[in-house]
Order: structure tokens, then C-alpha cells, then sequence
């Protein structure tokens, strides 16, 4: 059904409307950021030297980049650790068994109902009070396992929901050819569900990325924590914490046009494009020898 059917064509004045609001918007917003930089410029927030600073070599190879190394190592632990624990209790929750499926759904309500910070905690004092992981390495095991746990539980349920969401036909048809539930399971439904619920996946990839910086309550030093650490030791704190901003905003970007190439692939594999048989111009059968 198309969107003339369903919404009414707005006519001229309220195209002009549209625009006269849009104009105004505009204006605001405009006025808006001449009013912060003018601010800014009269706290000397705009000195060329609070800026400079973030471009010196002892700045990247001391904060901005070990900051950033630890941001991805976490960050990529979390999502192939989440992917892992979200497809083990996905499809937990989906087994034939009532007993698998209501401890899968134990696990994972939990898991999700806990806030990601507390966990992080939790771990960090049970860790160091239980002195099986080297000290060091406290801080990074806890953001890992904390975002593991609550991320891999929400993927958890976005493989429950994306299975579900397929046509009944799928697994009607796989039973038709002699699948078992299992087999159909993870030979037709999941690879379909993922690729459908890819989107979804990546912006809990995002998530993952974004609360990694709360490891800095556990003395985890990630991209936010060193450059806090920065902007304090050099009087540009706003300064530090924009570049770090523009960093995570940079690598969510990549991350989401990768995504889109991934699905992009993904679908052109599974879309069945063939050459279709065309069937040849009347007349143009190949006849028969007839037998004298």
C-alpha cells in the first residue's frame, strides 16, 4: 500500500507552514551555537593552546591511544563473548525440553534486570577478594565478564524474538523434509533470525562499545577514564572530552557501515538471485525427426 493511501499529500500552506517552521528551527539552532561558542569564547575555551595540546605526540602515546587500545580490547572481548551467550541461552529458551527452557529464562531475565554498573562492581570486589585473576587484570575481567553477562542476555532474547518472528512455514517446511526440532533449529530458523535481526545486533554492539566506559568506577583505564586523566593534568578537560567523543562517534560509524556491508553480503547471498530459465520464442522448439 502506498503512502498517498495512507497519509494525505499536504497541500500549499501547509508545505509553507513546514517550511516556515524548518526556517525558524534553523534559526534557533543556529543562534543557539553562536550563543555557547561566543560563551566558550569568553571563558577562553577557544585558545588555540587548549586544542594544540590534544595534537602532541606525548598525548596519544601516553592517554589517547592506550586509552582506546583498552576501550577495543574490552569492547571485543564483550561481543564475541555476548554472541556466544546469546545464541547458548537463545537457544535454551527455544528447546523442546520445559526444564532447559526455564533455566535459560532464568539466566537470562536476571542477567538482565541486574544494571550493568553493579556488576562491574560486584565483580571487581569479588575478584579481588577471591585472588584468582592477577591483579592487574581485575579491572579488565570485570568489564568483560559485567557486559558480557547483561549483553549476551539482551542478544539472548533478540535470537528468541527473531526465531519466533519467522513465518511458521520455515519450520513446517524442514519437518516436511525430516528435520528434527534441533536440526531445524540451527540449520533454517537461526541463520535466518540472525540475518534479520542484524541491525539490532549491531546497536548492541554499540552499547557494548559505550559502557565499556563505565569501567572507569573500577580503575579500568579505557579511552574516557585517560581522557579525563588529560584534560585535568592540562587544564582542557572540555577539549579532551570532546576528541574523546569524536573518537566514539568515529569508530560507532565504521562499526555500523560494516554492519551494512555485512547485511548488504549477507543478502545478496540469500536472496536466491538465479538467472531465470527463459523459455524459448514460439516456434523455436527443436522438433523431433519424424520417423519415416
Amino acid at each position: 500500500m502506498s503512502g498517498a493511501v495512507l497519509l494525505d499529500t499536504p497541500g500549499p500552506r501547509a508545505r509553507r507552514n513546514t517550511l516556515v517552521a524548518n526556517a525558524v528551527g534553523g534559526v534557533v539552532l543556529v543562534g543557539i551555537v553562536v550563543l555557547v561558542l561566543w560563551k566558550l569564547g569568553q571563558e577562553g575555551q577557544l585558545e588555540a593552546s587548549r586544542w594544540t595540546s590534544l595534537l602532541t605526540s606525548a598525548a596519544w602515546v601516553n592517554y589517547f591511544l592506550p586509552g582506546l587500545q583498552n576501550t577495543v580490547v574490552a569492547a571485543l572481548y564483550a561481543v564475541v563473548l555476548s554472541m556466544a551467550f546469546g545464541l547458548f541461552f537463545g537457544l535454551g529458551r527455544l528447546a523442546p525440553y520445559a526444564w532447559v527452557r526455564w533455566v535459560a529464562g532464568t539466566v537470562v531475565e536476571f542477567f538482565r534486570a541486574v544494571p550493568v554498573l553493579l556488576m562491574m562492581i560486584a565483580l571487581w570486589l569479588g575478584l579481588g577478594f577471591a585472588k584468582v585473576v592477577p591483579a592487574p587484570q581485575i579491572p579488565l575481567v570485570a568489564v568483560v565478564v559485567a557486559l558480557t553477562l547483561y549483553n549476551g542476555s539482551v542478544i539472548a532474547e533478540l535470537v528468541r524474538s527473531g526465531v519466533h518472528g519467522l513465518p511458521k512455514g520455515q519450520r513446517e517446511a524442514a519437518a516436511a523434509i525430516g528435520m528434527t526440532h534441533t536440526q531445524s533449529l540451527r540449520l533454517v530458523e537461526l541463520p535466518q533470525a540472525l540475518i534479520a535481526m542484524l541491525p539490532s545486533l549491531v546497536s548492541q554492539f554499540v552499547i557494548i562499545l559505550k559502557d565499556s566506559a563505565l569501567g572507569y568506577i573500577v580503575t579500568f583505564n579505557e579511552l574516557l577514564q585517560l581522557s579525563r586523566q588529560f584534560g585535568a593534568a592540562n587544564g582542557n578537560m572540555l577539549q579532551s572530552l570532546a576528541l574523546c567523543a569524536a573518537i566514539f562517534i568515529a569508530i560507532n560509524w565504521l562499526l555500523t557501515r560494516f554492519a551494512d556491508w555485512v547485511a548488504t553480503r549477507l543478502s545478496h547471498r540469500t536472496s536466491g538471485r538465479t538467472t531465470p530459465h527463459v523459455a524459448p520464442p514460439p516456434g523455436a522448439e527443436r522438433e523431433e525427426p519424424v520417423a519415416a
